[in-house]
């Protein structure tokens, strides 16, 4: 019973969220915070403290009085607070280069997350915040790579809960199942950019398999969604890893097909291997995949096995 109101939640939020998305705030009233921010009971700073509202939170702006704003703001979890906060690091609608702003301050917390000694709860500043950029200045040049990295961010934290020995724990800001509707989102808004060749890229993950079994339909499969993707994204930063993932599922399918008894397929897959490889060698020829490329058509040249215990 208690998972099943979780769960409700968890859906409420995002469809919350999604609504809000339809619909960017067109006022002055709505901000967002860039600095985590004390909430008082008065406009004054002797007055009770009700809260801390931290950076990518949105406030409310009911009233003003001098230096304070009298707000409703947002401290997650679906709790609200309605006190004073200094007129300090409010990003609205109409402050000059406000999208840059936020993208700026998103772009410094998720670089504080990736240090062992970052400040916690940073990712969580920064995907709020990049969001905040699509959010808010839905016109903005930097409002898809936001929306993506708000995304992305989202399915990193996704796939490190899932790492996790327990699952017992649930970011109502963050439902694991919204990281996927994220990324389509991103293809939906911003189709033909290079954040909808990052989302859709990503969004390959969620169809490979967790483990082979030792078997040929599954690298076939990966095989043929990675060489679909590198057809349909030929300019995105992804094209050339995926023609050299594609390339590898075709190297393992030679000895994969040879433990079925099925010899042409697996000549047909040396074919196929050798030709990804070198249209990632001859379209990408500076990147790390191209070099890798080389690498793996050697070893296939060299009829090297590059899967199973066959693998020299």
């Amino acid at each position: 019973m208690k998972s099943s109101y979780v769960l409700l939640l968890i859906a409420a939020l995002f469809l919350a969220i999604t609504a809000v998305a339809q619909e960017p705030p067109s006022d002055t009233k709505h901000g967002i915070l860039v600095r985590e921010t004390p909430i008082y009971s008065g406009p004054d700073f002797s007055s009770a403290k009700l809260g801390q509202a931290t950076r990518g939170r949105e406030v409310f702006v009911l009233d003003q009085s001098r230096e304070w704003l009298h707000v409703l703001a947002s401290l997650g979890g679906l709790k609200d607070v309605t006190g004073w906060i200094t007129n300090k690091g409010v990003v609205f609608i109409n402050t000059p280069d406000g999208e840059k702003i936020l993208f700026g301050e998103a772009a410094a917390s998720e670089l504080i997350a990736s240090t062992r000694a970052g400040r916690k709860g940073a990712a969580d500043d920064a995907r709020r915040l990049y969001y905040r950029v699509f959010d808010y200045f839905p016109k903005s040049d930097l409002a898809a790579e936001g929306l993506y990295r708000a995304a992305d961010i989202m399915w990193q934290m996704d796939a490190h809960n899932k790492s996790r020995t327990s699952s017992t724990m649930v970011d109502l800001n963050s439902p694991a199942d919204a990281a996927e509707d994220y990324m389509k989102m991103v293809i939906k808004k911003y189709p033909r950019t290079k954040a909808a060749d990052l989302a859709a890229f990503r969004l390959i993950e969620n169809k490979l398999c967790e483990d082979w079994m030792g078997e040929s339909k599954c690298p076939e499969k990966e095989a043929d969604v990675y060489e679909k993707y590198a057809a349909e994204h030929p300019d995105s930063p992804n094209a050339a890893e995926a023609l050299y993932n594609a390339a590898t599922r075709r190297a393992a399918l030679i000895e994969l097909y040879k433990t079925e008894n099925k010899p042409k397929q697996s000549e047909e897959s040396r074919s196929r291997a050798k030709s990804d490889a070198d249209l990632a060698i001859s379209k990408y020829p500076q990147s790390d995949w191209a070099y890798r490329a080389r690498s793996l058509a050697f070893m296939v040249d060299q009829g090297i096995p590059t899967y199973g215990n066959a693998q020299q």
